[in-house]
This record gives structure tokens, C-alpha cells and sequence, in this order.
């Protein structure tokens, strides 16, 4: 985004007031870009940032459509990284109001598109989001899933089934767990960035099955959990 826009720099004022602890200020900021707005790229970008200030789930849905309706009304290149992050955000606003298959369309849909975000932590942030909304909304949409998210059976050998790609045997929860409550730091730093953005894409299964090889070949957990790995 070009940091000149006067909409932007008030969006930047505002985030700036949001972190200070002054959510009204902020909201002000956000509104008042809103009222600027000179196209729909802009509105775009303001309503993206109203969203985040309303006080129910109703409004906080009808303002992040309201942000996904104008990106594609501007259908360019300028808001092409925008989709995952917008579709994440209307996913989590759907499950929020308890409509869970919807709220799962919308994380797939996200998952869909991933690839478009920047690489960096705003790509990675957006890409655990993307992967913990399918898991967390996949049995309310009719569907079972292995993870800590939904305490089923595990898949593959140990029972269960998986729900789609992005589903995870449950087994490797339960790993990461147990290096939670002891600190186990080494482990759980190679392993936790792979198994939070896991989509189920082939670079995603190579990823997550590299770092698992790396953490099992080292052999410095207890015989159990290697055996598990």
C-alpha cells in the first residue's frame, strides 16, 4: 500500500492509537478513513480496519464483507495479497456467529490462496490462521478431523479419519504438547512453524515431515516419544 494515501496514513495513526490502548481514538481514525475513502481500493482498506472496532459479531461480519465486496470491485493486482487475510477474517467472524460450515467455506477458500500472501511473519501469521480455522471449524462443518483442535481418533494407524489434506494425525499434538509442558525449546522451534502452517500441500508434507526426521535423528527425547516420531 502506498504509505502517502491519506487513508493509509490514517489506518497507520489508528493502529498506533490501538496499541496505545485508546480503541475509541482508533475507531475515529478508522472511520474518518472510511469518510475519506476516494475509491473503492481505498474503501477497501478502511473497512478492513473498521471491522476490527465493532461490537458484535454481526457488524464485525457485514464490515469485513463490506471490505471483501470492494476488492473485488477493484480486481487488480493492488489487492491480490489481500484475499487470504480477508477470507480468514470473514471465516472467523462466520464461526464467531456459530455458522461453522460457512465459516469453514471461507478458511478453504483462504487456504486456496495462501500462496498469494508476501513471504515473512504477516505470511506466516495469516497461514497459521488459515490452518487452525479448518481445523477448529471442520466438525461443525460435517466433517471429522485428527488434531488437538477437535480430540478425535488419530489418523491413519492410529484410527480415525482425516478430514481433508490440511488435518494432521493427532499423534504429533500430542508431541507437541508434551514438549510444551516440559520447555522441550529445541523441538518445539523446529517443529511448531511446519505444523501450525500445515495445509496439506506437498511442500507442506515435506516440510513437516523434514523437520520431524531432523527432531527424531537427534535422539534426545525419551525413548516413547521417539518411537512415536
Amino acid at each position: 500500500m502506498d504509505p502517502e494515501l491519506p487513508v493509509v496514513r490514517l489506518c497507520v495513526e489508528g493502529m498506533r492509537a490501538e496499541a496505545d490502548g485508546r480503541a475509541d481514538t482508533a475507531h475515529a481514525l478508522f472511520r474518518r478513513a472510511w469518510d475519506i475513502a476516494a475509491d473503492d481500493y481505498e474503501a477497501c482498506i478502511a473497512a478492513h480496519y473498521l471491522a476490527r472496532h465493532q461490537s458484535s459479531p454481526e457488524e464485525t461480519l457485514r464490515w469485513n464483507q463490506e471490505c471483501l465486496d470492494r476488492a473485488d470491485l477493484v480486481g487488480d493486482e493492488r489487492v491480490r495479497g489481500f484475499y487470504p487475510s480477508l477470507y480468514v477474517n470473514i471465516g472467523h467472524a462466520y464461526q464467531k456467529l456459530g455458522q461453522l460450515d460457512l465459516a469453514h467455506a471461507y478458511f478453504v477458500r483462504a487456504a486456496e490462496c495462501v500462496s498469494e500472501m508476501p513471504e515473512g511473519r504477516y505470511g506466516d501469521w495469516n497461514r497459521f490462521a488459515v490452518a487452525a480455522g479448518l481445523r477448529s471449524t471442520a466438525a461443525g462443518a460435517g466433517t471429522l478431523v485428527s488434531g488437538p483442535e477437535a480430540g478425535t481418533g488419530a489418523a491413519g494407524e492410529g484410527g480415525g479419519e482425516q478430514a481433508g489434506p490440511w488435518a494432521v494425525d493427532e499423534r504429533i499434538g500430542e508431541l507437541l504438547a508434551r514438549w510444551c509442558a516440559r520447555a522441550e525449546l529445541p523441538a518445539l522451534g523446529l517443529t511448531l512453524p511446519a505444523y501450525l502452517g500445515y495445509l496439506g500441500t506437498d511442500d507442506d508434507r515435506l516440510r513437516l515431515r523434514t523437520v520431524l526426521h531432523m527432531v527424531h535423528a537427534a535422539r534426545r527425547l525419551p525413548e516413547d516419544e521417539q518411537t512415536m516420531l
